[in-house]
């Protein structure tokens, strides 16, 4: 009379590559996307208490739009570890710094459930500042995630 509910095995399993190119996207409506993909809710066989997402290679990440005057105006806290040792740093220094691709994974990381299925989903993800990236002979499939929305893209 009723079907059962689908629960996926690690056998059913199947993981795709994405490439998503992050040139002039908006940071945290391409990261909403990557974490949807990260945790495999677009399937239909989505378990949560499963790692069925896909890999995502994002390249260009030092090209990513922030909205509004978040790039000036945006903080990122971290502490030290010792007594009154909170820093900050503004996302225009980090995205201009050595490793602008960190915005990036922040906003992702910030998305996904916090505990050790979130942090083996998050390792799917690879970052790569430049167009180049070393994952060729996964033959990634392009994902234009310009074209799903017009407010997914915004020039800087």
């Amino acid at each position: 009379m009723f079907g059962k509910t689908y629960s996926a095995t690690p056998a059913d399993i199947e993981k795709k590559w994405v490439l998503i190119d992050a040139s002039g996207l908006v940071v945290g409506r391409l990261a909403s996307l990557i974490a949807l993909r990260l945790r495999g809710k677009h399937k239909a066989t989505f378990t949560p208490h499963m790692d069925d997402g896909d890999n995502i290679i994002v390249v260009n990440a030092d090209k990513v739009v922030l909205t509004g005057r978040k790039r000036e105006q945006k903080v990122y806290y971290h502490h030290t570890g010792f007594p009154g040792g909170i820093k900050e740093r503004s996302a225009k220094f980090i995205l201009e710094g050595r490793f602008p691709e960190r915005v990036l994974e922040k906003a992702v990381q910030r998305m996904l459930p916090r505990g050790p299925l979130g942090r083996q989903q998050l390792s799917n993800l690879r970052v790569y500042k430049g167009a180049a990236h070393p994952h060729e002979a996964q033959n990634p499939q392009t994902l234009d995630v310009a074209a799903l929305n017009v407010k997914n893209s915004r020039s800087a």
